[in-house]
């Protein structure tokens, strides 16, 4: 039985992917924090969803922070792993306005302690880098080709420095690594700081809705199963290194690639709007607001070379994705 590491595991997209591998065979072990962030409440039911749904006790949970070295070297030094994806990291790009420190703390120190620790098991890392770190990029859709020099938000820079660290480890201690520059995820167990959780929250109880941009914003967003299986398909198609020609110092490049994951569809914040109102039988009232710092007008990926090399890519219409988050949520708060 392959042990797989995921980090993260209490999270968003991190339970999703550990019952994945769970229902694949795989023993996982999960690491999580279980902070404050949001509802620690929410965490918590997902853990006890991966066990009750773990009847071959192939799911172990430890309860640790990323930045904690000694309790990461631990986790490695006592498993033998084949694999670890690191999902773990503060999110959100307005939180990291006030709290700059988090995303130093979690999304730096915490991913090069992973990266340390690779260094005496160099098996394949999958990671989540974000489509946030194209930063203002005109060109549409983003192509793993296109500059991201130029991040607009903290925790954009933090996602394009984890590329930077796991190219250079992988050139260094032959880890071989892929990012994976998630678009717009939402779906059943979401966090409720992202926009459907928030917009499905407030139109229930008869509140306004913040529209920023007044409205004027593009999302590719992408269903949570669809990026769970983008992240599998990756993990299952490991980067090798390759020749470098006269592009690189070196003969060959590094065994580190990065994929973009999203719906190559991207709608109107307004269409999302619409989808929620319709699952919900309920009109929003809407606060149009200007855009705000660290926010991009659209997002749109191009999804050729996750085809390419998987033979995958997100297809989820939106209405069916949103009408699967309204039903979870009614379901999981009682309305």
């Amino acid at each position: 039985m392959k042990t797989i590491l995921v980090t993260g595991a209490a999270g968003f997209i991190g339970h999703f992917v550990s019952e994945r591998l769970l229902n694949l065979g795989y023993r996982v072990v999960g690491i999580d924090n279980l902070n404050d962030y949001y509802d620690p409440l929410l965490k918590e039911a997902r853990v006890h969803r991966l066990t009750r749904l773990d009847q071959g006790h192939q799911f172990e949970l430890i309860k640790a922070d990323l930045q904690d070295r000694n309790a990461i070297e631990s986790v490695f030094s006592t498993h033998t792993l084949h694999g670890v994806i690191h999902l773990a990291a503060q999110a959100g790009v307005r939180y990291s306005l006030t709290n700059p420190q988090a995303y130093i703390d979690s999304n730096i120190t915490g991913f090069l302690n992973v990266l340390e620790c690779l260094r005496s098991q160099p098996v394949h890392l999958v990671y989540a880098s974000s489509s946030s770190v194209y930063g203002g990029n005109r060109r549409l859709p983003f192509s793993e080709s296109h500059s991201v020099d130029r991040p607009v938000s903290l925790y954009a820079a933090t996602k394009k420095a984890n590329e930077l660290m796991a190219h250079t480890y992988s050139h260094l201690f032959e880890i071989p690594a892929t990012g994976l520059r998630f678009f717009t995820v939402y779906g059943p167990w979401g966090r409720p700081d992202m926009a459907a959780f928030k917009f499905v929250r407030a139109i229930l109880a008869n509140q306004p809705i913040d529209v920023y941009n007044h409205g004027q914003m593009q999302r590719d967003f992408t269903y949570v199963d669809d990026i769970v299986e983008g992240v599998l398909q990756a993990f299952l198609h490991p980067p090798v290194r390759e020749p470098s020609g006269e592009e690189f110092a070196f003969e060959t490049f590094p065994a580190h690639r990065v994929l973009n994951i999203g719906n190559h569809h991207p709608e109107p914040l307004t269409a999302f709007i619409e989808a929620i109102e319709d699952a919900l039988g309920m009109k929003a009232r809407k606060n149009f607001l200007p855009m705000q710092p660290g926010d991009v007008p659209a997002t749109y990926a191009d999804t050729q070379a996750l085809r390419d090399l998987t033979g995958f890519a997100p297809y989820t219409p939106l209405h069916v994705g949103v009408n699967s988050f309204v039903s979870w949520y009614k379901g999981y708060y009682g309305v």
